[in-house]
C-alpha cells in the first residue's frame, strides 16, 4: 500500500509538472526505480501510466486548442512517425543496455523557452524537430516537454500559452501510440499503471489550471536539479 501511495503521489506531481513545465518523467521514473522496478520496466510503465495526465492537460487547455486545429494536424504526423521509431528502438533495447543509457538520457540538456525566433512553422527544420521529439519521447521522455516547447517557440509565432497547449496534446498523442505498443510487448507493471493513470489525470488537470497563472521557471529549475541527482545515482549503479 505504501508503494502504491508513493506511485500515486509521483503520478499526480508528474501530471501537474507536464502541464506546467514538463519533465514529469523525472518524478515518476526514479520513484519506480527506487521502489525496486528495473529501469526498462519503470520506463515503459511510466509511459503507459501517465498518458491520462496529458488528457487532463488537454482538458485544461481545450479553449486554446480549438483555435489551432489545422496546426495540430500538420504537427501531429511527424510526432507520430517519430514515436513509432522511438518505440521500436526501445523494444529492441536490452535491460542491461537501457540501464547503461539512462544516466546519459537524464543528463541531456534542459532547453528553455528563452530562445529567439528562428523561422516559420512550415520550416523543414521544425518538422525534423518534431520527429526527434516524437522518437525521444517514446524512447524515454525525460524533459521532452521542455525540449518540444523550446522547438515550438523557435518556429511558431504565437503566445506561450498556445504553444504550451500544443506541446501537451502532441506529446500526449505520441505517448499514447508508444503506450499501446508497450502494453502489448513490454514488461509493464500494471498495478503501478492503474495508480498512475488516475493520479496523473488529476494532476494534469490541476496543473493546466495553474499553468495559466504561475511562472514555470522555478519548477523547471527544480526538476532539472532533481534529474541531475538521479542521473548521477543511476550512473554510479550502472558503472
Amino acid at each position: 500500500m505504501l508503494e502504491l501511495l508513493a506511485v500515486a503521489a509521483a503520478g499526480a506531481a508528474a501530471g501537474a509538472s507536464n502541464s506546467i513545465a514538463g519533465a514529469g518523467s523525472l518524478i515518476t521514473f526514479p520513484t519506480m526505480v527506487a521502489l525496486g522496478l528495473p529501469p526498462l520496466s519503470a520506463n515503459v510503465t511510466n509511459t503507459v501510466g501517465i498518458v491520462p495526465g496529458y488528457v487532463g492537460g488537454v482538458l485544461g487547455y481545450s479553449d486554446l486548442l480549438r483555435q489551432q486545429g489545422e496546426r495540430f494536424v500538420r504537427f501531429l504526423a511527424p510526432m507520430l512517425i517519430g514515436a513509432v521509431v522511438g518505440s521500436a528502438a526501445l523494444l529492441l533495447t536490452s535491460d542491461a543496455a537501457f540501464e547503461a543509457i539512462v544516466p546519459v538520457l537524464l543528463l541531456q540538456p534542459r532547453l528553455t523557452s528563452r530562445l529567439s525566433h528562428a523561422g516559420n512553422e512550415h520550416s523543414p527544420y521544425l518538422t525534423a524537430g518534431l520527429l526527434f521529439c516524437g522518437a525521444y519521447g517514446a524512447y524515454f521522455g525525460s524533459a521532452v516537454s521542455i525540449l518540444l516547447f523550446a522547438i515550438l517557440a523557435l518556429f511558431v509565432a504565437d503566445t506561450l500559452q498556445h504553444l504550451n497547449a500544443m506541446k501537451i496534446i502532441l506529446i500526449g498523442c505520441a505517448n499514447l501510440l508508444a503506450a499501446v505498443a508497450y502494453a502489448l510487448l513490454a514488461p509493464v507493471k500494471w498495478s503501478y499503471v492503474a495508480v498512475l493513470m488516475v493520479s496523473s489525470l488529476a494532476g494534469g488537470r490541476v496543473g493546466a489550471h495553474y499553468a495559466r497563472r504561475i511562472p514555470s521557471d522555478p519548477l523547471r529549475i527544480g526538476i532539472a536539479v532533481f534529474g541531475l541527482v538521479v542521473a548521477l545515482v543511476l550512473a554510479v549503479q550502472a558503472f
